[in-house]
């Protein structure tokens, strides 16, 4: 299993600590490739599209309008 997070990299500056899990672009329980795009997080003023990094079956943790903030679990990845 492997756990799917916000970049701490996304974060410019620490003005806004926190983002917003914008929407998924998978449904829960969906097989997803590596690389391909999973949700859509905003962070200060920018949409940031969150890839998955390996291929699995993908179980999401944080519904959409979530606050996320840096190194946040969004959603678990297994084989």
């Amino acid at each position: 299993m492997s756990d799917i997070k916000i970049d701490e990299a996304l974060w410019a500056s620490s003005i806004f600590p926190e983002g917003t899990l914008v929407r998924w672009l998978v449904p829960d329980g969906a097989s997803v490739a590596a690389g391909h795009g999973i949700a859509v997080v905003r962070i200060e003023d920018a949409l940031h599209e969150i890839t998955a990094p390996l291929d699995g079956r993908i179980t999401i943790v944080a519904g959409e309008n979530s606050v996320v903030d840096p190194g946040a679990l969004i959603a678990t990845l297994s084989e």
